[in-house]
């Protein structure tokens, strides 16, 4: 009796993990990726939530017979879960940790709903994709480059028509503003960070770098 209630538990959790990678490849692939190309979180997006599906799933079924302590352990696992986002040494851009932390919740919602029927479940998957469509289609970002500059002379507030035209005339870009960051006074370079208009399919270069990297 033991062995075919496992059975049947573990059918059903076959079919949720088959829902939560669905829908998380529809977010990765359709909705993250078509705009960042970012490979390398692709690969640790798409891994990350599979893993999370069965450390939760596998949690819970362990813990389901120890009456009183299934919410500690859910409550502290998942503390741990979501602690993991510390893992990297770089700096994530907000972006992708968004997506991160989406994806990871998308998965302990899936493994967790064995209480839920499949429409249900469909819907909440759903309702989630939607919401990071509608972001994406309608929060659309404005493409951005950091810039070491090195006409001191023009930085001034006083001088930002005239910063404009220089950057647009070496870049090649429309810009719609441009603010001023970090200033080397010894070296005469300045952190200018640019806001340009560009083509859907053009990938942002802060995406790829979050800091200017010192120069040598």
């Amino acid at each position: 009796m033991y062995h075919l209630t496992l059975s049947v538990e573990f059918a059903h959790m076959l079919l949720r993990f088959a829902i939560c990678v669905f829908f998380n490849w529809i977010i990765i692939d359709r909705l993250y990726y078509k705009k960042s190309r970012r490979r390398d979180f692709y690969f640790t997006f798409m891994l990350i939530s599979i893993a999370i599906f069965f450390l939760v799933f596998f949690m819970i079924f362990v813990l389901e017979d120890m009456k009183g302590k299934t919410g500690i352990g859910v409550g502290i696992g998942l503390f741990g879960i979501f602690s993991i986002m510390r893992y990297r040494t770089d700096t994530m851009p907000v972006r992708e940790m968004t997506y991160l932390f989406l994806l990871i919740a998308l998965s302990v919602v899936n493994a967790l709903a064995s209480t839920m029927n499949l429409i249900e479940l469909l819907l909440t998957n759903i309702i989630i994709a939607i919401a990071v469509w509608l972001c994406e289609r309608l929060l659309k970002s404005q493409p951005t480059k950091l810039i070491q500059y090195d006409r001191m002379d023009l930085i001034v507030p006083q001088r930002r028509g005239e910063l404009i035209a220089d950057l647009e005339q070496r870049l090649g870009l429309k810009i719609r503003k441009v603010e001023v960051g970090g200033v080397d006074m010894l070296r005469d370079m300045a952190v200018v960070k640019v806001f340009y208009d560009t083509v859907d399919d053009e990938q942002n270069s802060v995406d790829h770098m979050v800091k200017m990297p010192s120069i040598k």
